[in-house]
């Protein structure tokens, strides 16, 4: 029959239940025992959500405290040998341990997952890097599944795309030659989950959908030919260096006694986020029970996975969208569907395209956005009623009949799709009319970088290394509450101004004391680095309880840019202004970049996104003229996400890396040659698209560097970086302090591949998430690596 199934839900909860929990449980307000009793109820709830939207496989082992990859990484008893966990099952503090690091280690790298906005921790791989059966966490919560009654599917990041994500930690490590040893403890998960009764697993390797060397594709057909067959223990097996496919055999311990196969579970191999029809033929031959295949992204594949389709397998099609928030267009899915049928069958299953992570948990909640607009989307509750929907239509032979089935479900979404296509809501001439009077030299400064710092650093005068932070600090619980009470009216307008400039002077006094050199305003007014912005443009619309997870308990809550977007009026000029007048020390006006606010909102579906990108430059671009005309003279504009936006397949590269530096020039080159550009990225992989960070042309970039223990920093080096970078020299995602030592050490590591003129000094990312007294101590110990550095020098030359 024609299943409906999903891959994922949200784990925070509808009222961010786990972040508020997980949080107190640092605080050691919430022992480990309540924090895993709110866990197994928010799984409890999740399930039977899913279970009676009509959905009739429920993914489990979706559910995280902190990142499903530190999980697997748990799982596989991976965890960093420097941790000294090795053997022992880890309690919940050692478990965001690994994440948050502590006072003898730093926390496991985080990076971005694919082009979303979650971030994972990196596996770290050494030489001696073994691994084994390390928690029980999957099959005790498979045992809470079937006690309440759900058919669980458990879910596991496969073995290529673990090891493809993590890193190498000793030189001349080849992590594929790991496989050998990771094979054999997939195989005992699966021979458990079968032991459990458990009748289909769903394994994701997303990095297929990436251009991934030939050996890495070499090992699809051996690993999941291995993975067929679940061996009981993995006492019979030691590896072997990969050498192809021919060497992807599990080698018997010549003292063990004759293997004994093990029939695994039926596998659901799950890719998404892009095309894998490259790979349609190895996919289509690999021994596993079913294929599940992103038709959002690349409904192109379809074509190529039908051609001569296994008659022994089933075909997951990922119709309704997992990553953004708009409708489905059910009745041009059904009709996709409808084809897809006529070859498959009932072998045809119905699926979101991905996990429903990154959607919010339920739309129903929103009781004061824009009824007009809020009936064009669907969050993640909503996406599984669509599946259902969709299944149900499908499961009826034939277009007409399918179509009849479910009349009701697709006339109320033919009449949200041709509201949301003719609503003037959604389109404005006047914006239409600017972009297309843009000229080549809007996007260019007046004169080269060379130029440019020599006017600048004679304005400014900034000693050698100069110190400053990346814009927000601390967000208190007052600073909260305030901002709280004014949404709500319970403060008044010059009440909140007073507060807020209260707190401007307080960030700014600090700064001050510490010996900063270029200070900002704390961002005491802003909820969120894209929220704040988008409130004030035109386009774009808020949800009350629209939360995301970004990574371990930090929750976003996305904008929606569902219309042409346009700025009414200045949007930071005057807390700059203000924050300026009471220090003699530079200001920096602080701006979010046009690809950040894309990529961290959901945007339009309507119209290329590199229109939306122009859009909101242009909005940036006049906050910026007017930032100047205030007397601001260094701006920072933020693009922490330009690397993430980047498409996974090389080929879409080019054109995605012309319009959104386009964008970024756009909104910063209409500024005089000693108005100083600065730019952020963070949690990213730029080695590949350093031409392009080039081409940007921002005064100072600075960028994150200490969980990487500064590699980033070669790659700058060789590609001869032609301007000023301040790598960032602690992580403020832990709420350890580093040392003066350990930031003095990472800073010899940066002179030895950045001349020492270009040098920057400054933390990894903003310090809203962190307390005053760890911020100051860090600063604190910042500025003294500064003042060491300066020894012998007190200009820049």
């Amino acid at each position: 029959m024609t299943i409906a199934h999903n891959l994922g839900f949200p784990r925070i909860g509808a009222q961010r239940e786990l972040k508020k929990a997980v949080e107190a449980y640092w605080k050691s307000e919430l022992d480990e025992t309540g924090l895993r009793r709110i866990g197994k109820g928010l799984r409890a709830q999740n399930w039977q959500l899913q279970q009676a939207a009509g959905i009739q496989l429920i993914p489990v082992g979706d559910f995280a405290y902190y990142d499903q990859m530190l999980n697997m990484t748990v799982l596989l008893g991976a965890t960093p040998s420097r941790f000294g966990y090795a053997g022992s099952a880890l309690s919940l503090t050692q478990y965001f341990t690994l994440a948050r690091g502590d006072k003898n280690n730093f926390a496991m790298e985080m990076t971005k997952w694919f082009d979303t906005n979650y971030h994972y921790l990196v596996p770290e791989f050494l030489n001696t890097t073994e691994f084994k059966l390390g928690s029980e966490w999957l099959f005790e919560e498979v045992a809470e599944a079937q006690a309440l009654g759900i058919n669980a599917k458990p879910v596991l990041i496969g073995p290529l795309t673990y090891l493809y994500l993590g890193k190498e930690k000793h030189a001349g490590l080849r992590r594929l030659n790991l496989l050998p040893k990771l094979i054999p403890v997939y195989q005992q998960i699966l021979a458990r989950l079968k032991a459990q009764g458990v009748e289909w697993v769903q394994i994701d390797e997303p990095a297929l959908v990436l251009d991934l060397p030939q050996e890495w594709v070499d090992a699809l057909a051996p690993t999941y030919a291995a993975l067929a067959q679940a061996a009981p223990s993995t006492r019979y097996w030691r590896s072997q260096p990969f050498a192809g496919e021919g060497a992807m055999r599990p080698l018997p311990h010549p003292s063990a006694p004759p293997h004994r196969v093990v029939a695994a579970p039926k596998i659901l191999l799950a890719t998404y986020f892009d095309s894998v029809e490259q790979h349609a033929e190895r996919l289509k031959a690999l021994p596993v029970a079913g294929l599940h295949i992103d038709l959002v992204r690349a409904p192109q594949q379809a074509d190529s996975f039908l051609r001569n389709f296994p008659a022994n397998k089933i075909l997951s099609a990922g119709i309704v969208d997992g990553r953004n928030i708009w409708r489905c267009n059910l009745s041009a899915a059904l009709q996709t569907l409808s084809t897809l049928r006529e070859t498959l069958g009932e072998r045809l299953w119905i699926a979101p395209s991905c996990s429903l992570l990154h959607v919010p948990v339920d739309l129903a909640q929103e009781d004061k956005l824009d009824q007009t607009i809020k009936n064009w989307m669907a969050f993640a509750t909503q996406k599984l009623a669509e599946v259902a929907t969709l299944s149900r239509g499908v499961a009826t032979r034939g277009v007409t009949l399918g179509r009849e089935a479910i009349a009701t479900q697709l006339a109320a979404a033919n009449a949200a799709l041709e509201s949301r296509v003719y609503s003037p809501k959604v389109h404005d001439q006047a914006v239409r009319q600017r972009i297309a009077a843009l000229t080549p030299q809007d996007a260019q400064r007046h004169s080269p970088f060379a130029e440019r710092i020599a006017q600048q650093q004679a304005r400014f005068n900034l000693p050698a290394f100069p110190t400053t932070t990346i814009g927000s600090f601390p967000q208190t619980a007052e600073i909260r509450a305030a901002r709280a009470d004014y949404k709500k009216g319970k403060m008044g307008e010059s009440e909140y101004q007073s507060t807020m400039r209260a707190e401007i002077q307080r960030a700014v006094r600090k700064q001050e004391e510490l010996g900063l050199d270029v200070l900002v305003h704390g961002e005491a007014e802003r909820n969120d680095m894209v929220e704040y912005f988008g409130e004030q443009l035109q386009g774009f619309a808020f949800t009350e309880l629209g939360w995301v997870q970004s990574y371990g308990s930090r929750c976003v809550k996305p904008p929606i840019i569902y219309g042409d977007i346009s700025r009414p009026h200045p949007m930071t000029v005057e807390w700059a202004q203000y924050a300026q007048s009471i220090t003699n020390k530079p200001m920096k006006g602080m701006l979010t970049g046009p690809i950040t606010i894309l990529q961290w909102s959901f945007v339009r579906n309507d119209i290329p996104r590199a229109d939306t990108a122009l859009q909101i430059a242009l909005a940036i671009r006049d906050e910026v003229h007017d930032l100047e005309q205030a007397g601001i003279a260094i701006i920072q504009i933020d693009e922490a996400a330009m690397r993430e936006g980047l498409p996974l397949k090389k080929s879409d590269w080019p054109y995605y890396l012309d319009w959104s530096v386009r964008a970024f020039r756009v909104c910063s080159s209409g500024v005089r040659d000693d108005t100083q550009i600065h730019t952020h990225m963070c949690y990213s992989e730029f080695n590949d698209i350093l031409p392009a960070i080039a081409a940007m042309d921002a005064d100072v970039i600075t960028i994150e560097t200490s969980r990487s223990d500064m590699e980033l920093l070669e790659a700058f080096r060789e590609f001869k970086y032609p301007n000023d970078i301040g790598p960032g020299v602690y992580d403020i995602h832990s709420p350890r302090v580093p040392s003066v030592e350990e930031m003095s050490r990472l800073m010899r590591k940066a002179l030895a591949v950045i001349p020492a003129n270009r040098l920057w000094i400054n933390p990894d990312c903003g310090l809203k998430t962190r307390g005053w007294p760890e911020v100051e101590a860090a600063l604190t110990n910042m500025v003294a690596v500064a003042r060491q550095l300066r020894a012998g020098s007190s200009t820049r030359t």
